[in-house]
């Protein structure tokens, strides 16, 4: 059964995931509603892009607390004032430390296959210059569960592009950014859906058939 959601938003920059969410949403290809954008940087684009479509906006600066742990407890504060069913990591570039509330109900992309090519300090431009350097013959995007270390949750969605010999780091994130664009909103339609089962290290997507005989038992 599709459920119209409700998205908490958590970004550092431009915007462009938010702004994907936004158009997926208002053409009614993603069934949610964004309740708060929250930026760690004052006076940026997505931040902006929020206001634009009448979305409720906060700003928590990183800089403004001492370590990740009170950064991530105003983070927190901010989202317990909104009925929020799913926080989306989106060009996220701090470290949210998930209070148990919050387990198993954050997403992130990253702009990369994990295992390889993330962790800490592995993050946009960065990762396609990684890959690039290695001379991977294909990278993508992965749409994972975010738990309390970097880019380690389970793995919900994995989308795969070639990587060619002239490419540059920019010319491969823009082909990588069309995959996410896709397959972000999936996951989230998946996890409204309620098609998402986390068994260990795996997530497995329910099929309608499956959901109907699971619920009989």
């Amino acid at each position: 059964m599709i459920k119209k959601i409700n998205l908490g938003v958590l970004i550092s920059g431009s915007g462009n995931t938010l702004q994907n969410f936004i158009d997926k949403i208002e053409s009614g290809k993603l069934p949610a509603t964004i309740q708060i954008v929250i930026s760690s940087k004052p006076d940026v684009a997505g931040l902006e892009r929020a206001r634009k479509h009448g979305i409720h906006t906060a700003v928590i600066p990183y800089s403004d607390y001492p370590d990740v742990d009170t950064f991530s407890r105003a983070i927190t504060a901010e989202l317990d004032k909104y009925p929020i069913d799913l926080i989306t990591l989106a060009g996220f570039l701090h470290f949210f430390r998930i209070p148990e509330k919050y387990q198993r109900k954050v997403m992130n992309v990253h702009p990369g296959l994990i295992p390889a090519f993330c962790g800490h300090n592995y993050y946009g431009r960065k990762v396609h210059e990684a890959v690039i350097s290695y001379g991977a013959k294909v990278s993508g995007c992965t749409v994972h569960f975010a738990d309390n270390i970097y880019d380690n949750g389970p793995i919900i969605i994995q989308r795969t592009v070639p990587v060619f010999d002239d490419d540059t780091p920019d010319t491969l994130a823009e082909r990588v950014f069309k995959q996410e664009c896709e397959a972000y909103p999936a996951a989230i339609r998946l996890f409204s859906e309620g098609r998402l089962k986390i068994e260990g290290r795996k997530v497995r997507i329910i099929t309608p058939e499956q959901d109907k005989t699971e619920k009989k038992f």
